[in-house]
């Protein structure tokens, strides 16, 4: 048995995004509508994905494109005020992600309460980005800093849109960070938002380090669930939940329920 069993209250746990919309300082901000629509609309999808029946919530600043590697104040304030707002509606374990960028997602974890980060937290990476490079000490050091050392930590090992700049296989990177780092749970990416996970390369991974969670992190969709899950300990779903299944929609709680649904036969086989 896993800690997700512990923390989510399942194994093949389902991780759902909320993903909020461009904040103030983001440049796709809407000005004219402010904070209380962001709020709203992040409300509502937290709702549709709730009453879908997923087994946890992840928010994150997925609009606050294009992303930046030191997240500016007023974007952890922005995230900050929408979870406390929310904090009522919450009924599901959850956690946070302040794209890209692991000790402002440590700072609002302990300012909210959430129980999971994902970031990445260790590697050093050629990305659209420019060279994104991490600092693994010092943030876990942070971590117990600001008395966040029950924060579960979810690594994006191959994160998206970015290669590891050294030339190593990806079963060395996975039993590296996790000798070196142990993580609570690695993640495996495709290329972008929606795109779907390499089975093959969640399978190396997970053969790797056979003890440790891995999570398929983009792409898991009704096609490809039970392949996903029959290697993954879980998976954390965002563009598939949305109307027609594009990143840019909102969720649509119909196609949640259904997947839902196929996952829960799925655990009972």
């Amino acid at each position: 048995m896993t800690w997700l069993k512990d923390i989510i209250g399942t194994e093949k746990a389902i991780i759902a995004m909320c993903h909020l919309l461009p904040l103030p300082g983001d440049p796709s901000f809407q000005k004219e509508k402010g904070m209380e629509y962001v709020v709203e609309m992040a409300r509502k999808d937290l709702r549709a994905l709730q009453d879908g029946g997923v087994d946890a919530v992840m928010f994150s600043n997925e609009f606050s494109l294009p992303y930046l590697t030191d997240v500016k104040t007023e974007t952890v304030a922005a995230m900050a005020r929408i979870i406390g707002e929310l904090k009522s509606d919450i009924q599901i374990p959850f956690g946070v992600n302040v794209l890209w960028d692991a000790k402002k997602s440590l700072d609002l974890a302990a300012a909210t309460g959430a129980q999971f980060v994902r970031e990445i937290f260790t590697g050093v990476y050629a990305s659209d980005f420019g060279i994104w490079n991490t600092n693994v000490g010092e943030t876990v050091r942070h971590q117990y800093r600001i008395g966040a050392e029950k924060v579960k930590l979810l690594f994006n090992i191959v994160p998206e849109a970015a290669k590891y700049l050294a030339d190593r296989d990806i079963e060395n990177v996975a039993k590296s960070t996790v000798f070196n780092n142990r993580p609570d749970a690695l993640c495996v990416s495709g290329l972008t938002a929606g795109t779907a996970t390499d089975s093959q390369m969640l399978k190396r991974v997970k053969d790797a380090v056979p003890e440790t969670v891995v999570l398929a992190n983009t792409g898991v969709r009704m096609q490809n669930l039970e392949q996903q899950l029959s290697i993954a300990d879980g998976a954390v779903v965002g563009t598939t939940f949305k109307l027609d299944g594009k990143f840019e929609n909102h969720v649509d709680q119909e196609r949640v329920k259904a997947f839902m649904e196929k996952v829960k036969a799925f655990r009972q086989r």
